[in-house]
């Protein structure tokens, strides 16, 4: 764990509470059991409110324990206490801001890590007026915390499934990153790719989508004194829960705009059209894979690319590897600024409205691009040949 963690920008302290949607339905994964969702919720405080408080932990003693199993991460939580660094910029159960209501969004972490891995994000845009929910999804992520005290960790056996037969599919996937051409000819790539392949990760997406509604269903009956659902539901997340976030725009009315954090397209799009503002961001590597969000969408899509980033930078991990061939070699700082000014500038745009548009400029760390809804996005060539 690491001291060196990005302190929230906005005009609000942030407090958290988590609850569980229990025996929510059926598990597929295991016939015969039912699927909880465990969820975090972060929303805003007046600052002059937690003076005094004591900071919450950045995990618990069971997620240090998964991280370890499943990660091989070196996470010594009782190293960590003693030395006062498992902490997050946020206070347990405090005091909401009094009469204040403000817009949601939920955010999933990527497939096999956990809940909180892109905590310092969520954070960030809480402090600027908003309410973040994070998903958990059982047995698909390091450690699921239930409020009863239970928990589940990640079923390592999924990992053979995600590619099959494996090495063969792991060849194919690397040709597919490598492969050049038209946002078409790429996303077409990637989709006889998830068919030959990956047709479990094809598949569970809806299940994520799921996990996603119930959280949304709990927060609408438990939680409208927090929550302003007047202008609708903004979405994000990393990897796969980016593509959760680009299923829920796609199918779902009450999710009004969301953002893809490097996230693979799997799932089923044939003649699928958003109609969602809706923002792709990505490493460069990583491009290709991302490509069928340029295609079919009738609202703005604006896409972010990040140099010298890898997948894993997208998340907190960029703080705590810093070994560049996980998270990059941009600086740390510099990529969690421009991940929340690329969110802030968003969600204020398409979720509060208080801008027309987002104002978004390239920089040393990103680039970016706005396609129209009349664009030929299918003309682009997005590696450059």
């Amino acid at each position: 764990m690491n001291r060196n963690t990005p302190q929230p920008t906005g005009e609000y302290a942030v407090g958290t509470f988590t609850f569980t949607v229990f025996n929510d339905r059926e598990e597929t994964l295991y016939p015969g059991k039912m699927r909880s969702v465990p969820s975090r919720v972060y929303y805003p405080v007046d600052r002059s409110s937690v003076e005094g408080l004591k900071k919450h932990q950045y995990m618990s003693r069971d997620m240090a324990s998964g991280l370890r199993k499943v990660m091989r991460l070196p996470v010594d939580y009782d190293k960590a206490e003693a030395r006062g660094e498992n902490i997050s910029e946020c206070y347990l159960n405090a005091p909401a801001a009094n009469g204040k209501k403000f817009p949601l969004i939920v955010f999933s972490c990527a497939y096999g890590s956990f809940r909180e891995a892109n905590s310092y994000l969520c954070i960030d845009l809480v402090s600027h007026g908003y309410v973040v929910i994070l998903v958990g999804h059982p047995y698909e992520t390091v450690c699921a915390e239930f409020d009863d005290g239970t928990c589940v960790y990640f079923d390592s056996s999924f990992n053979k499934r995600t590619l099959d037969p494996y090495w063969r599919g792991l060849r194919a996937n690397m040709k597919m990153i490598k492969m050049k051409g038209t946002a078409k000819e790429l996303s077409e790539a990637f989709d006889a790719f998830q068919r030959s392949y990956s047709t479990f990760l094809m598949n569970r997406i809806d299940e994520w989508v799921k996990d996603t509604k119930a959280a949304v269903r709990y927060a609408r009956e438990n939680l409208g004194d927090l929550i302003d659902f007047s202008a609708g539901i903004g979405a994000s997340g990393h990897s796969y829960g980016g593509d959760t976030a680009y299923r829920l725009c796609t199918m779902d009315p009450d999710f009004v705009c969301g953002i893809n954090m490097d996230g693979a397209l799997f799932g089923d799009y044939t003649d699928t059209v958003l109609n969602r503002p809706f923002m792709q961001i990505s490493c460069r590597e990583n491009e290709g894979i991302v490509s069928r969000v340029y295609l079919k969408h009738s609202s703005k899509v604006y896409k972010v690319v990040f140099d010298k980033m890898k997948h894993l930078g997208f998340s907190d991990m960029k703080y705590r590897l810093r070994i560049g061939f996980y998270v990059g070699k941009l600086d740390a700082d510099v990529a969690h600024e421009n991940m929340c000014r690329c969110h802030l500038e968003f969600f204020d745009a398409f979720l509060k409205k208080i801008k027309p548009v987002p104002e978004l400029t390239d920089n040393e760390a990103v680039t970016i691009t706005e396609y129209l809804p009349d664009t030929k996005a299918t003309d682009i060539n997005i590696l450059g040949v």
